[in-house]
């Protein structure tokens, strides 16, 4: 039961943190969200919001991480595919929450990182950790390490953008538009 209550609340915050910020969200809200009392927060978290907040970031990353897994392994090997199906992924869901579901570590970073060190780092992490799976899965596709590694940071940094402007305009095209892109690149880099 204690490590029930604990995920309820890294799961209401990351859902709260994505469709409205850490700062529009109030610890209240997230004890109500999380069906947890009030004072198993500061049992699990008692360095308060900001602990919270950094452990509902990596939370929501190791989440994110393994469906990025389950989308690889779903495509039976075409990283390019891959990488398609993962844009498209981020389509639906913005048009399935009316665009409320953007990407729960962007949303946190873009807020923090010049006023929070602890979550600044956590959001850190997460990107770095999502850069390797990229990249070791684009290394098995066939390029080297080191180009790898490069374009696994302007897919990261492309996707996230795209949706960013897609969920701001509420409008899919710039996720569509960049995944056509990013899929002609890495396939020009595969030959």
């Amino acid at each position: 039961m204690t490590r029930d209550t604990r995920t309820r609340l890294l799961e209401a915050s990351a859902q709260l943190f994505r469709e409205q910020g850490y700062t529009g969200t109030g610890l209240k809200q997230i004890t109500a969200a999380g069906e947890a009392p009030w004072g198993s927060l500061y049992h699990f978290f008692p360095g308060g919001k900001e602990q919270l907040g950094a452990a509902a970031v990596r939370h929501s990353g190791d989440r994110y991480l393994r469906l990025f897994d389950l989308v690889f392994a779903r495509a039976e090997q075409d990283t390019v595919q891959s990488v398609r199906d993962f844009f498209q992924l981020s389509v639906e869901a913005l048009r399935k929450s009316d665009w409320g579901d953007g990407c729960p570590i962007a949303t946190v970073a873009l807020e923090v990182a010049g006023t929070s060190e602890p979550l600044r780092h956590a959001c850190a992490e997460v990107f770095a950790s999502w850069e390797a799976a990229i990249a070791r899965r684009l290394t098995a596709a066939g390029i080297a390490a080191e180009q790898a590694g490069d374009l696994a940071t302007y897919v990261l940094s492309a996707f996230e953008g795209a949706l960013v402007l897609s969920r701001t305009a509420h409008d899919v095209r710039p996720l569509n538009v960049t995944a056509d892109i990013v899929a002609e690149t890495l396939r020009a880099r595969l030959g």
